[in-house]
């Protein structure tokens, strides 16, 4: 069940060392709470990464080493950052191409669009099964077999002549990538705690919020100089760097000795230990919740800004970006100001907070109940509810992981998994009152926006640990 101790080091008695300017290091000191650690806010944690030289005492690396610890550092986020980007990349990039699809393979709109589902749903569904081989064989060797399948797949899928074969290798593109996904996660459990693991996932939202604001750019300026399949060919391209990438600098993070050696029966025996976890599953669910809020806003945005309040593509694009900016710009103000300076708990509820009154506000002015609003006050309201997500996605990611050091693999199979299907479940309801309303959207985005609060306070019940833990 979730680990009770902190990083690896510290269980050797060793004291973790920073990776950053500045870091000093305290030990981290276990309590009771399965999980949940005690830790100095003003003392980030790490564990550092395998091959690196041990520092003679806390805060007292050599010039080298800190220069070493750097580098491998700025190198694993740039790896584990394309790989979190990858996913977005393979669904957004080939967004302008789908009317071309569709002439091209003489199939039905409706058809193609299996294409993006198929792919969504092999996202969702590989995590759950790459994330316990993770656990069991280590992070490396199922990380290079999903991604040499991504490469394969993504190939096929240049080349395909019918729909029906092309929804077949999205599929298998989408649970090929959901490696990435998943073991990324788990090498960031692996590597820190406490504090700095909430600041990693902060920095990765940097790198795979921008995927989606550059990955539609970048599908169109390809369709200028090719047709649709050079879209694939270009994922192919990025798919073989990231291997040749992984294979050769990242390194194993998990020891054979904390590797499960069970098969399909102790990785089920794992996760419903996870779900029996109610704080692993209250996090996992507001996770989810929040998660479905921004799925309903991808869904919906494009038709509520354009075709209901007039806007143009650009200015939608312009906006779409400026609100992913929001998003990843408040990402970093949490994991730059505010971890390890004010409880996790403390900032995702002001974080799902800001979301509620964001989606009621929204809900209001589509109603009608301040009368007729223009695109401007629609527009900041989804601005201050996208921003928000900044600090409760990794904060969510950061106190699940927390409690799951013994199955970080697993763990982050559910967390993937959980959020992309209540995602999906959320996402279709936004048309359900057709084309000429935005009230579904607020409906749906207020409805998920106070589930997940309820869940954080009825499942995690953060005030029963805040004498316990910091975090």
């Amino acid at each position: 069940m979730p680990d009770s101790g902190g990083s690896r080091a510290q269980r050797e008695h060793l004291p973790t060392s920073g990776t950053g300017p500045g870091t000093d290091s305290a030990p981290l000191t276990p309590h009771g709470d399965a999980g949940a650690l005690s830790v100095d806010p003003g003392a980030p944690q790490v564990t550092a990464p395998a091959g690196l030289p041990a520092a003679p005492e806390a805060g007292a690396l050599t010039g080298p080493a800190v220069k070493a610890a750097r580098r491998t550092g700025f190198l694993v986020t740039m790896v584990l950052g394309g790989l979190t980007a990858l996913p977005p990349l393979s669904m957004d990039m080939y967004l302008p191409a789908l009317p071309a699809v569709t002439d091209s393979l003489g199939a039905p709109a409706a058809t193609i669009q299996l294409t993006l589902t198929a792919c969504l749903a092999g996202m969702a569904l590989g995590q759950l099964v790459v994330g316990p081989m993770s656990d069991r064989w280590g992070r490396r060797r199922p990380l290079l077999l999903g991604m040499v399948v991504y490469v394969i797949a993504t190939a096929i899928c240049a080349l395909a002549p019918s729909a029906q074969l092309l929804i077949g290798f999205r599929l298998l593109q989408g649970l090929a990538g959901a490696a990435g996904i998943v073991i990324a996660r788990a090498v960031v459990r692996d590597l820190y705690d406490g504090v700095e693991m909430a600041r990693f996932f902060s920095t990765l939202m940097l790198i795979s919020g921008a995927a989606p604001i550059i990955a539609p750019l970048i599908g169109g300026q390809v369709m200028r100089f090719t047709d649709w399949r050079g879209i694939f060919v270009v994922l192919t391209g990025v798919g073989i760097v990231l291997t040749l990438v992984v294979w050769k600098w990242l390194h194993e993070t998990l020891p054979p000795g904390s590797r499960h050696t069970g098969g399909v029966g102790e990785a089920l025996r794992t996760m419903r230990g996870l779900l029996a976890d109610r704080v692993f599953t209250g996090y996992m669910i507001t996770g989810g919740l929040a998660f479905a809020v921004l799925f309903a806003y991808i869904s919906a945005s494009p038709f509520v800004v354009q075709e209901i309040y007039g806007a143009s593509p650009q200015t939608f694009s312009l906006l779409f970006g400026l609100n992913s900016i929001g998003l990843i710009a408040v990402g970093q103000i949490n994991g730059k100001l505010l971890v390890g300076r004010i409880s996790l708990d403390k900032v995702l509820g002001f974080g799902l907070a800001v979301i509620v009154l964001a989606a009621v506000a929204l809900l209001l002015m589509t109603t009608g109940v301040f009368g007729e609003v223009g695109l401007v006050p629609i527009a900041a309201g989804l601005f201050v509810l996208m921003s928000a997500m900044g600090v409760a996605m990794p904060n969510t990611n950061a106190q699940a992981l927390m409690r799951t050091k013994h199955a970080a693999g697993s763990a982050s199979a559910l967390l993937g998994t959980s959020s992309f299907l209540i995602g999906a479940i959320a996402s279709p309801l936004v048309g359900i009152a057709g084309e000429d309303t935005a009230v579904p959207m607020a409906v749906v985005q207020v409805v998920c926006a106070v589930a997940a609060v309820g869940c954080f306070l009825g499942l995690c019940r953060p005030w029963q640990r805040a004498g316990q833990s910091t975090l």
